[in-house]
């Protein structure tokens, strides 16, 4: 199995006036191809944090955050910008979809931005939609959509890039019950078609899909287990 992650004695510290505050204390971690991982820790524990630097939208004060063979931990922004889009599908609580695009144009998004052509693109958004189980819901605008409906329209476009891994920041915070479910089954085939998921949350009953659970507490990694 490949090491698509791999973090060396992270630290992360945020400078406020003269106070410093250090949230990361010399994490190591190394998330394999295909790990689907779940992110736990009470208010202030760094998963948040942690999760930016993932998904390179925060950079490390000190330590070394390899991901996919390259280190990612110094590149300038524009550089990140580049492994964020080519790399990482990101999925949030709050979908992010832009109201007036239907759901293929949404899902296509991060392909404008990659320089690929309309008639591919198309294609891409199809085949996406197509494995979150929306294929003949491309057309709709979000409105026209529910709320498990619009949150797998927002993990299909996570994976119209192919990405090496899928970051997933608390995917079930908006959504009842039933319909986490519905959306935390489609995670459970993403990862069984071989894509590497690394989900955070704060509920135990959604950490539960995950195969493995990493507890962080007051800056370091508390407990990491397989489920």
């Amino acid at each position: 199995m490949n090491t698509i992650i791999s973090i060396q004695n992270l630290y992360k510290t945020y400078f406020m006036g003269k106070q410093s505050v250090q949230v990361l204390k010399g994490l190591n971690l190394d998330i394999m191809q295909n790990d689907y991982v779940a992110l736990m820790g009470p208010s202030g524990s760094g998963k948040s944090t942690l999760m930016n630097i993932l998904g390179c939208l925060d950079s490390p004060t000190s330590g070394k955050y390899i991901l996919n063979g390259k280190d990612v931990s110094k590149m300038p922004d524009n550089d990140l910008a580049e492994v964020r889009n080519k790399e990482i599908g990101f999925v949030f609580q709050q979908f992010n979809l832009l109201p007036r695009l239907s759901a293929i144009d949404n899902v296509a998004l991060p392909l404008i931005y990659a320089g690929i052509g309309k008639k591919e693109r198309t294609e891409r958004a199809k085949e996406s939609l197509a494995k979150v189980d929306l294929a003949d819901r491309g057309h709709h605008k979000s409105n026209e959509l529910s709320g498990g409906q619009i949150q797998r329209v927002a993990i299909a476009r996570a994976l119209v890039n192919n990405p090496s891994i899928l970051l997933a920041d608390e995917p079930t915070g908006n959504l009842d019950s039933k319909t986490s479910v519905e959306v935390m089954k489609i995670f459970d085939k993403i990862q069984a078609d071989g894509n590497t998921v690394v989900l955070v949350t704060h509920e135990e009953d959604i950490a539960k899909y995950a195969k493995r659970l990493v507890r962080l507490k007051d800056g370091i990694i508390e407990s990491d287990t397989r489920n």
